[in-house]
């Protein structure tokens, strides 16, 4: 059995600034994630822009250059973390996901499932930074699970010309929509509320697709949600005048925008505290310590699943400084702020 002082469990833009925060202050550790660097971004949109500016998405020191430095690609993004990997020479275990989390004299035992068999790792402390957006939430109503019920989708090519309902009302939903109107998709748009939020929608997308639902070149239904999908169409309901009506949208696709879950199987297996509607970890702000003495929670991962956005990349880098410093008997001065929305 390997043996390291700490096991870092995720490999996103903060488990990987925290790798080479580790590497430079000589604190022995490994890393391991369930899929590849970066995953959550993997399945993002092709050409999908972030929502914050480089600056506050680059990490360890490293400058996010990009041309006339606008906001970073997926593309771009996932090309920066894999030079940071390789610049530092990173040691990150890619598809070795963890399966369980015991307790031990003096630590824990971290046993992996790499495609090779079972492997099992003794660390003294933990650091969990799996993220927050491990899985779409899914529809609970007839007809969810159809072929047509997509949750990500890769190239808006593949809805020319066809008849698409979006449902949803944030950020994605409304890229979404556009990117699949611009292919000459013909989209409708569903929301639960009476207007969009715009701001949890990147700026630079609102005046179009305003624009687009005054004409009703998109068609926007608000106050609606879907209670049914069929092969050919959804069945949305919606209150007018104290009332309830149905009535029917034509489509070929279903795009479910509605947001994702967190993965918090391991949180449970640690014996971690979840707390509130958003099941967030319990932990100790001044150093990341959860409830589980040696055991860390760092990036989105503290947030649980965000019902409203408070926790993005750019307020966790704070958490570097806290881990490092707990592990290292110091306290440090860094101070997390929370935001409601990125900056942009």
């Amino acid at each position: 059995m390997q043996r390291t002082d700490v096991a870092i469990i995720g490999a996103g833009p903060i488990g990987i600034e925290l790798a080479v925060r580790f590497k430079r202050e000589g604190i022995d550790y490994v890393q391991f994630d369930a899929k590849q660097v970066g995953a959550t971004m993997q399945w993002w949109p092709q050409g999908t822009r972030w929502f914050s500016s480089n600056d506050r998405i680059a990490i360890a020191g490293v400058p996010l250059i990009t041309p006339g430095q606008e906001k970073a690609t997926r593309e771009e993004y996932l090309a920066y973390l894999r030079q940071i990997v390789t610049q530092f020479d990173l040691d990150v275990r890619t598809y070795e996901p963890v399966t369980d989390i015991d307790r031990e004299d003096g630590g824990f035992v971290v046993t992996t499932e790499p495609a090779a068999g079972t492997t099992q790792t003794f660390a003294k402390r933990i650091v969990l930074a799996t993220g927050g957006t491990d899985r779409p939430r899914k529809l609970d109503i007839p007809g969810a699970d159809l072929p047509q019920v997509l949750h990500y989708y890769d190239d808006p090519h593949t809805f020319f010309r066809r008849k698409v309902l979006i449902l949803g009302g944030k950020n994605s939903a409304v890229e979404t929509a556009l990117r699949c109107h611009h292919v000459g998709a013909k989209v409708s748009l569903a929301h639960r509320q009476d207007a969009l939020p715009e701001s949890s929608i990147k700026y630079w997308l609102m005046p179009e697709m305003k624009g687009l639902l005054k004409r009703n070149t998109i068609e926007g239904y608000f106050n609606a949600e879907a209670v049914k999908i069929t092969p050919t169409h959804v069945t949305l309901k919606r209150t007018v005048a104290g009332s309830d009506e149905t009535f029917d949208v034509e489509a070929d696709f279903v795009l479910a925008m509605i947001g994702y879950e967190q993965d918090n199987r391991l949180f449970r297996l640690a014996g971690i505290e979840l707390t509130g509607d958003d099941q967030r970890p319990a932990f100790d702000e001044a150093t990341m310590q959860t409830n589980i003495p040696g055991i860390y929670v760092a990036g989105t991962a503290m947030g649980g699943t965000q019902q409203k956005y408070r926790v993005f990349l750019e307020n966790c880098h704070v958490h570097i400084d806290k881990i490092t410093a707990a592990l290292k008997g110091e306290t440090s001065d860094a101070e997390y702020v929370p935001t409601e929305i990125p900056e942009s």
